[in-house]
């Protein structure tokens, strides 16, 4: 099941919906309990604008956490998750800009899959966290590269506006253990690899978040980015595709 926000041309107002082929059905209410309840209203896709599937308090990303990325960069795995935050004020949906700002000259795209937490948890364990799991969906961790390794931290690089783009929509019930995930520049490759690549797997990197801070239903955990990161310029267009999800797309501004 794919799990949407959007709006149609005559509302700006934010609905929710199931996706069913090239149509949405609007639901009654936000499906993060859980429990989705149809209603008779029915759009063509190609008739309404996708938002970012959910709206987290936060956005919770791992560093380093693929095999194959850590090869590229000549860096050993961690023995722990490396986390870092991503604010809400960075999340943009499918088809809208990601802006380049003008104080960074090396801005890069790092295709992530992403875990949307279904319910309120704290301090769970690894077998308890595909309870919280209400799906997943694609995310771009868009990242300012100089600035990263000017300031020794991820928090001014990962932050700015248009630099957290989510979609299509949060699918469920599939499994995130061996899903492809790539990203592609102007129709042209620059990632491609698979979550089996994943030092820390989605429920351990989710018991461990929680044992840090309470995750809310919405909240984000970005599983980390493969080999391949490079350069966004003006006028590219940036799709970021898993399997068994579908592709986000978004244009550099």
């Amino acid at each position: 099941m794919d799990l949407v926000r959007f709006r149609t041309g005559k509302s700006r107002e934010a609905l929710h919906g199931v996706r069913r082929h090239e149509y949405i059905r609007k639901i009654a209410a936000p499906p993060l309990d859980g429990v989705v309840t149809d209603t008779s209203e029915e759009y063509r896709l190609d008739q309404v604008e996708l938002l970012a599937p959910c709206t987290p308090s936060k956005i919770v990303a791992v560093g380093l956490n693929y095999r194959d990325h850590a090869k590229e960069l000549g860096m050993p795995l961690p023995e722990e998750p490396l986390l870092f935050l991503k604010p809400p004020s960075s999340v943009i949906g499918p088809e809208a800009p990601i802006v380049l700002p003008n104080t960074s000259s090396q801005v890069e795209h790092e295709a992530e899959l992403a875990v949307v937490i279904g319910k309120r948890v704290r301090n769970i364990t690894p077998d308890q966290a595909p309870e919280s799991i209400l799906g997943y969906t694609c995310l771009n961790d868009v990242t300012a590269r100089d600035l990263q390794k000017k300031d020794i931290q991820f928090t001014r690089s990962k932050s700015f506006d248009t630099f957290c783009p989510v979609g299509p929509w949060i699918t469920t019930g599939i499994d995130p253990s061996d899903l492809a995930i790539s990203c592609m520049v102007n129709g042209e490759i620059r990632q491609a690899s698979s979550t089996r690549q994943l030092v820390h797997g989605v429920n351990e990197l989710v018991s461990f978040v929680s044992s840090i801070m309470t995750l809310e239903p919405g909240d984000i955990i970005s599983t980390g980015t493969p080999v391949g990161v490079g350069r966004l310029e003006p006028g590219d267009e940036v799709v970021v595709r898993i399997e068994g999800i579908g592709e986000l797309k978004n244009r550099v501004e």
